[in-house]
């Protein structure tokens, strides 16, 4: 699958207000790659994370899109603040679900 391939597969009709705010916000960040990664983990995750980790991944998404992907290609660490359960499923997915071109 080539990466132009990639767009939103899921629809936001059963999403509350917040969660199709975070799920627009995943897919139109700046970058094409961040939409790419943050995207497709929205597209999988949105609907399942509880009020708690849904504030985590808005607050993930406020990271510049440079630094964000520095941790999540392992070249720059994760700094404490943003470590925890989201940021962790987060990196786990984009190295699960690669982009490839």
């Amino acid at each position: 699958m080539s990466v132009k391939s990639y767009g939103l597969t899921r629809t936001s009709d059963d999403l509350d207000t917040r969660r199709r705010k975070a799920l627009y916000h995943a897919w139109h960040r700046g970058t094409r790659e961040m939409d790419l990664l943050l995207g497709r983990f929205a597209d999988a995750h949105i609907a399942d994370l509880t009020d708690d980790e849904l504030g985590a991944f808005e607050r993930l998404m406020e990271v510049p899109d440079r630094d964000l992907f520095g941790w999540i290609l392992g070249r720059e660490p994760t700094p404490d603040n943003y470590k925890g359960p989201v940021t962790d499923k987060v990196l786990a997915f984009a190295l699960a679900n690669p982009l490839t071109g």
